[in-house]
């Protein structure tokens, strides 16, 4: 499908938007030397009610895919129906990088694969009061090496790996799915050194790409948005500095604009016109970025206009679902 950059859907109402428990005290790590930060609670159902899995039948819970931190775990479900090979989803939850969990309700979008024949592989990851960059996107590719690694084990096609997140989840996949291979974004502490990371489709809803021009973007379409230069910044905090200080090569690895190239899997990216979380214009600058060096017919970009951030009456409902899941089906061969 050709890029068009102002695709509108008119979903259908679904679930509510996403809830966020009471936010707890989170200790601030020693090297950061700002105020206290408070953001999204860590921890199962911090972000949102989880969806009930007791029912899938076949699943494997909190599999380590590396082990330098307890957060590097994930959750592998597969469709009722065997098969020898399913192409699957690793799905990576958002919450500003500081918080939220793989058992939360951003795994309803993932989920919903398991009736079109696609396993899923649900990460969590260390976040920002745990560990700063670039351990988010360490931990990623982490995950992408254990489930090629482990493919036969679990039923994995290892040649259809699909990357899947929104927020800074988004970042993380839209970065992961531009850099395979790019060694300075790994970490050979976490195993498989020699194992590659590519990808065979990516999808990321509202993701911050540029940290560095967010609030710029507010000025440009007119919403007092959410700030991101500040000194006390989430995405200051992730980088241990006020991002505007850190150093330009630095800044470079957290945004996927960095690695375009002209081998980069299809992406589907959509975003909410009234986002006034991370602005809309991240995703558009960045669909049309990519689909000069990757061609129109290999990006997507829809445009969700009556959606908020991470607005989930909008972003799961099910046309949206059927929408993402057809492109997919359209990718993957």
């Amino acid at each position: 499908m050709k890029l068009t950059l102002l695709s509108v859907l008119l979903t259908g109402l679904c679930a509510s938007p996403l809830l966020l428990a009471a936010a707890p005290d989170v200790p601030m790590p020693a090297d950061w030397h700002g105020r206290k930060i408070e953001g999204p609670p860590p921890g199962a159902n911090g972000c949102g009610q989880a969806p009930d899995v007791t029912r899938i039948q076949h699943k494997y819970l909190d599999l380590p895919y590396a082990n330098l931190s307890k957060a590097q775990k994930m959750d592998i479900y597969l469709p009722d129906q065997w098969q020898s090979s399913y192409p699957v989803i690793i799905n990576v939850h958002g919450g500003a990088f500081f918080g939220c969990d793989k058992m939360d309700n951003q795994l309803v979008p993932a989920l919903y694969g398991l009736q079109k024949g696609y396993a899923v592989a649900n990460i969590n990851y260390r976040l920002s009061p745990e560990a700063p960059w670039p351990a988010q996107i360490n931990d990623l590719k982490a995950a992408i090496k254990f489930v090629r690694v482990h493919a036969k084990q679990y039923s994995f096609d290892p040649d259809r790996i699909v990357l899947m997140g929104g927020s800074a989840g988004g970042n993380l996949v839209a970065l992961a799915g531009v850099s395979a291979d790019v060694k300075e974004l790994e970490d050979p502490r976490l195993g498989n050194a020699d194992v590659s990371t590519r990808v065979q489709a990516v999808i990321a809803w509202y993701p911050p790409i540029n940290f560095l021009t967010m609030d710029a973007q507010w000025q440009q379409i007119g919403i007092d948005g959410q700030k991101h230069t500040t000194a006390d910044s989430f995405e200051s905090f992730l980088m241990r500095e006020q991002i505007g200080k850190v150093p330009a090569a630095r800044m470079a690895t957290t945004n996927p604009e960095t690695y375009i190239t002209s081998d980069d899997p299809p992406f589907l990216i959509q975003h909410g016109y009234l986002d006034d979380t991370i602005p809309r214009l991240q995703s558009q600058e960045f669909a049309t970025k990519l689909a000069k060096a990757i061609g129109g017919d290999n990006v997507e970009y829809n445009l969700l206009m009556q959606a908020h951030h991470a607005e989930d009456r909008y972003f799961h409902s099910r046309n949206n679902l059927e929408r993402n899941y057809e492109f997919l089906a359209r990718h993957l061969k």
